[in-house]
């Protein structure tokens, strides 16, 4: 499941460069000074990873709730079906509106977002990457569907930072060479996301019917309780 989740943000890295990728492309980053600007770079994806770990660590303690109390199958299961409805009926999910406090929320970030731009301190990159983790975005809340699946705050936590570490080279390429995924290349693999979501959809759905395959589907907890009393 954790490697679903650097595939998912591998691949899914060709959306975030037309959602991400003017951010990236727009930090000071230092043009003349390699070494400087790989640190920066550097900086600015750990800001990225920490926001998406602190999620990923919310949504693994929801989980872990679910697991606790038995429901951890089902929403591993309706997590893969929403992943799906997602990609099969996108017209649904656009119809969802945020809240007022939400929307300002979302607009205080992006106006701080465009400050920090302007500046060129030490802390400015991390602080772009970790506002920059917040902004709203389909892929993400994928992702977040995945960290739900799982078991603790820990794993989820885990999912999150490795979804966000597939991510990487590809921005880290839009920082030197700007969106150069034009053309024919990237229209394939932008039609290739919506199948990699779907397949990871379908993947949670068979984890969730606990068919009792080794890391795939495994059994039930119930199950193998049952089965370890009967043994004795």
């Amino acid at each position: 499941m954790f490697l679903s989740a650097l595939i998912f943000g591998l691949l899914g890295s060709f959306h975030c460069v037309g959602m991400c990728g003017p951010i990236a492309f727009m930090m000071p980053i230092d043009r003349v000074n390699k070494t400087k600007g790989f640190f920066q770079i550097l900086s600015y994806h750990l800001g990225r990873l920490l926001t998406y770990s602190l999620i990923g660590l919310l949504f693994g303690f929801l989980g872990k709730g679910f697991f606790l109390f038995g429901f951890q199958q089902q929403i591993s299961i309706i997590a893969g079906i929403l992943m799906i409805a997602f990609i099969v009926f996108p017209r649904l999910f656009k119809k969802i509106t945020f809240s007022a406090k939400l929307t300002s929320i979302i607009g205080k970030l992006k106006n701080a977002l465009g400050k920090e731009l302007k500046k060129k301190g030490n802390d400015t990159f991390f602080t772009i990457g970790f506002l920059n983790g917040f902004l709203p975005c389909g892929l993400v809340y994928m992702a977040l569907f995945g960290a739900l699946a799982t078991t603790n705050a820990f794993s989820g936590s885990l999912y999150m930072f490795l979804f966000g570490l597939g991510t990487i080279p590809l921005m880290t390429s839009v920082v030197y060479l700007g969106n150069f995924t034009k053309g024919a290349f990237r229209k394939k693999l932008q039609k290739a996301i919506p199948v990699l979501v779907v397949c990871i959809g379908l993947l949670f759905i068979i984890r969730g019917l606990g068919l009792g395959i080794p890391y795939v589907s495994p059994a039930p907890v119930l199950d193998l309780v049952a089965s370890g009393k009967i043994c004795h």
